[in-house]
């Protein structure tokens, strides 16, 4: 199988897509997969991991958001890439120019194409205030899938919403997780003295990107109350993004680490107590996952892998989608009580564990194989030598 993944992403930038793909790739490399990646050109010149063959391509940061970057390219580009590397299957991670240039080169070439569904475009239309954009980007979404042999999807709750929007052959993959990398035995005590916590008082964590489609206002919120009622409840903010500024003002005795690398990131999760998400506009949500390895008590709106992976009381905390005094209540309840939290953030680490990335890498590769299989059984070469 040689495989060639088209995005606007690539570790080691810090986003859930490179994540997910650096993941799967380094699985796939150990099942024999050969993997060519085309993407933006990153600001620090280097080759894509795991990729044998490589083009980098224009790019343009989106205005008002520079770490977010498109990229651009014609057909013709990649299609001379591909008639010098041919792939057996593309996978596109996705939707936006590159992916529409990908899919167009791809289609005149006759190669199978699978596309990832990473983000939700129609969702952010509402959070950067463009709302009016959003049935005509899902019309664009519902075309550009329509044109691709499989899209494959996080969770089940969203391969559900995506075919009665009209996408067909949708598939559900989900995400993996690694228990080494993130688990409690990293936590840390010396962290926890640098949030001036002792070992007893209680600390609520926030990872990810400081941006108005993660639900920053309710974060805030939450926050705020659950400190009126656990005044010695440490509370740590890991991300950035052009939220930051406001949130620092709004939640002075929070402690804001920015981006951290990898090792401080496990630290980070496996010290504190409790993850608080509220957000709504992800696929998956690896923070979650990551969360819930690490031992924590999550409390989320049931969505994306919260949806998929929490069942309330038992393994972590979710209220219904947009119940935004549910949610507070639910944070607030919860930091009250220690023996459930730990309890909670047990058996979550349990359920954790079953997302293996070598139980998803090999169903990726299936999935692609099936694909590749169906593509040569309905192409006209094929069906010529069967007459």
């Amino acid at each position: 199988m040689r495989l060639c993944i088209v995005s606007e992403t690539w570790s080691p930038e810090i986003n859930g897509v490179a994540h997910t793909l650096n993941r799967i790739c380094r699985e796939l490399q150990r099942l024999g997969v050969t993997m060519d990646v085309i993407r933006p050109k990153p600001k620090a010149p280097g080759s894509a991991t795991y990729a044998t063959q490589e083009l980098q391509v224009n790019h343009l940061a989106l205005p008002g958001y520079r770490d977010v970057q498109v990229g651009f390219a014609r057909p013709s580009t990649l299609q001379r890439f591909w008639q010098q590397h041919r792939p057996d299957v593309i996978y596109l991670a996705t939707q936006g120019p590159l992916g529409w240039a990908a899919r167009q080169a791809a289609q005149q070439l006759s190669i199978p194409l699978v596309a990832g569904w990473h983000t939700n475009f129609d969702h952010y239309c509402h959070d950067y205030g463009v709302s009016w954009l959003s049935a005509a980007t899902r019309r664009y979404l519902r075309y550009f899938h329509n044109g691709c042999a499989l899209t494959l999807v996080p969770t089940h709750q969203q391969a559900t919403a995506l075919r009665q929007q009209g996408i067909h052959e949708v598939q559900v993959l989900a995400r993996g997780i690694d228990g080494e990398k993130f688990s409690p035995a990293h936590r840390s005590a010396e962290l926890r003295k640098q949030w001036g916590v002792s070992e007893h008082q209680p600390v609520a964590l926030y990872v990810g990107r400081l941006a108005p489609e993660k639900n920053l206002a309710l974060l805030q919120e939450t926050l705020q109350a659950m400190r009126n009622v656990r005044p010695d409840m440490a509370q740590v903010i890991v991300g950035d993004g052009p939220g930051r500024a406001q949130l620092e003002k709004a939640l002075p005795d929070a402690h804001f680490t920015g981006f951290v690398d990898k090792h401080e990131l496990a630290c980070h999760y496996a010290s504190a107590d409790m993850f608080v998400f509220p957000s709504l506009s992800e696929t998956w949500g690896n923070v979650v996952t990551e969360a819930m390895a690490s031992g924590l008590a999550v409390v989320a709106y049931r969505h994306a892998a919260s949806a998929e992976l929490i069942q309330n009381g038992h393994n972590g905390v979710t209220v219904a989608p947009n119940d935004a005094h549910g949610f507070q209540e639910a944070a607030v309840a919860l930091c009250q009580h220690p023996a459930d939290y730990a309890r909670i953030g047990r058996v979550a680490r349990l359920r954790a564990l079953e997302q293996s990335w070598s139980g998803i890498a090999e169903q990726f590769l299936r999935y692609l194989h099936h694909t590749q299989e169906v593509h040569h059984a309905s192409s006209p070469a094929c069906r010529i030598r069967s007459s």
